[in-house]
């Protein structure tokens, strides 16, 4: 403990002279289906977080930004508006759940998903208003195809942020592979009505539209 305490201290020092970058974090509908990792013995948890959120105003950008990509048709300035977006709500406001978020990560790399849910649930008890911390361990749970759970987390960051489409691709693929077509294709338009210009969502609704179409009433 005394060796995280050490880490996480130069850790801030370093979060707070630079945001550290963060991936965008979405349940792929192609993933193909993993053998969850063991949960370890004992994993670590970083000490109480001493660096409060902050309101920094992003809540008037993000309607900005979630207004033109409602707006434009075109795809490649829609991709780009929502990677401005997925930059927004990985902004936390705290060095110190930045750098959980960031250990998170690096441990579900290297598939040490213990580790990795260890940290997320730090961050979503000590930033709860934080839909990314939500959202980042409902991607986990899919990971380690604990739907459930993966489900109980997108329902928390959708309460947070209705215009998630991350979580709205999440919930539409996890209701399709659990064979619930008619909520999928509900979810899926859903995530359109916010992005309409997103390839996947468009693909999905064509798709399960005619499956939905083929099967007896």
């Amino acid at each position: 403990m005394r060796a995280i305490q050490t880490a996480l201290a130069a850790g801030l020092a370093l979060s707070l002279a630079a945001a550290p970058a963060a991936a965008q974090t979405i349940i792929d509908p192609e993933a193909s289906l993993s053998e969850p990792e063991q949960p370890e013995a004992e994993a670590l948890l970083p000490p109480i977080d001493d660096v409060p959120l902050v309101d920094d105003g992003r809540a008037g950008r993000l309607d900005e930004l979630f207004a033109e990509l409602k707006r434009t048709p075109d795809a490649r300035r829609a991709d780009n508006l929502a990677d401005a977006i997925w930059a927004q709500w990985h902004r936390s406001g705290s060095a110190s759940i930045d750098l959980m978020m960031k250990w998170s990560n690096e441990a579900a790399g290297k598939r040490r998903y213990a580790m990795a849910l260890d940290f997320l649930d730090q961050v979503v008890i000590r930033a709860p208003d934080f839909a990314e911390g939500w959202n980042r361990r409902a991607t986990l749970h899919f990971t380690m195809n604990n739907y459930a759970k993966s489900m109980n987390d997108i329902h928390k960051v959708l309460a947070l942020e209705p215009r998630h489409f991350g979580a709205l691709t999440g919930m539409a693929t996890i209701l399709e592979r659990t064979g619930n077509k008619a909520a999928a294709l509900e979810a899926w338009q859903r995530a359109l009505e916010v992005y309409p210009a997103m390839r996947s969502a468009q693909e999905a609704v064509i798709r399960l539209s005619d499956d939905l179409a083929g099967e007896p009433a």
